[in-house]
């Protein structure tokens, strides 16, 4: 006990303590700190794991500009959404415009099966930052 009163001991087991729990938390938590992946990431998803593209924002959104190859699923209608891939086993990379409703979408889907539903980290916005291709 008298380690911890001397010299502010106390500060160094308690920052410890701390930043442990920081790192343990995505385990506590039950995922691999949110599912978010990055632009790079997302694209050997797609390439390399037969991953599906898919856009959760609403259709206006979507009409204004979306990745090239993207499905349309808005976050509001995605439960029991038939455009969904019935294999459940392939990773399915979500997008919207910040990646907020992706990452809200990508939850739901762990929840409903889909073991591989991961959201890019930045949306849109980082898609068309770090060049890849955009429709109209």
């Amino acid at each position: 006990m008298s380690f911890l009163l001397e010299n502010y001991n106390w500060v160094l087991v308690l920052t410890a303590l701390v930043s442990g729990g920081l790192l343990a938390w995505p385990l506590v938590k039950g995922g691999s700190g949110g599912g978010f992946v990055s632009t790079s990431e997302a694209v050997r998803l797609i390439n390399r794991e037969k991953g599906v593209l898919i856009d959760v924002c609403e259709a206006a959104e979507y009409a204004a500009g979306h990745a090239a190859g993207s499905r349309n699923l808005p976050l509001s209608q995605l439960e029991g959404a038939r455009g969904l891939p019935t294999n459940k086993a392939l990773p399915l990379v979500l997008l919207c415009a910040s990646g907020a409703r992706a990452n809200r979408a990508a939850a739901q889907l762990r929840k409903a099966g889909y073991a591989q539903a991961v959201a890019v980290a930045g949306g849109n916005a980082a898609w068309r930052e770090a060049n890849l291709p955009m429709e109209k």
